[in-house]
């Protein structure tokens, strides 16, 4: 699938969402948000990004995001990407960063879609 035509996708949840506004999960955050998607924060960091509360884990959804964001390290990326797995997500977006062979191999065998791409980048193109 075309990376473009995931930006339909209007539900996605942010691993590595922060209050802190100058790091990217910050940034990544609530550009989607201002630009009208429905976005849920994964952190076990904080209770509320930007006034939506936050998740420790993909695990503690109710749902199924349409686009899962990866903003976190290669290694924390490969444990999020189980729950992805165990909790039948079918597409992940790795921004610049976090992206590593495994991590992408392994998503792939999953059966999960992968764009490498940054999202605040497409977002403007």
């Amino acid at each position: 699938m075309e990376m473009h035509s995931w930006l339909a996708y209007k539900n996605w949840a942010v691993i590595g969402a922060t209050t802190n506004i100058n790091k990217f999960g910050n940034k990544i955050f609530q550009r989607l948000i201002d630009a009208g998607y429905n976005v849920t924060p994964i952190t076990p960091n904080h209770d509320e990004v930007e006034g939506i509360r936050a998740y420790s884990s993909i695990k503690e959804l109710d749902f199924v995001p349409d686009v899962v964001n990866f903003v976190v390290n290669p290694r924390i990326g490969m444990r999020v990407l189980d729950d992805c797995i165990e909790q039948g997500v079918k597409r992940i977006w790795l921004q610049p960063g976090t992206v590593s062979k495994a991590l992408v191999e392994k998503a792939e065998n999953a059966g999960i879609e992968v764009v490498e791409h940054c999202v605040l980048v497409a977002l403007n193109e």
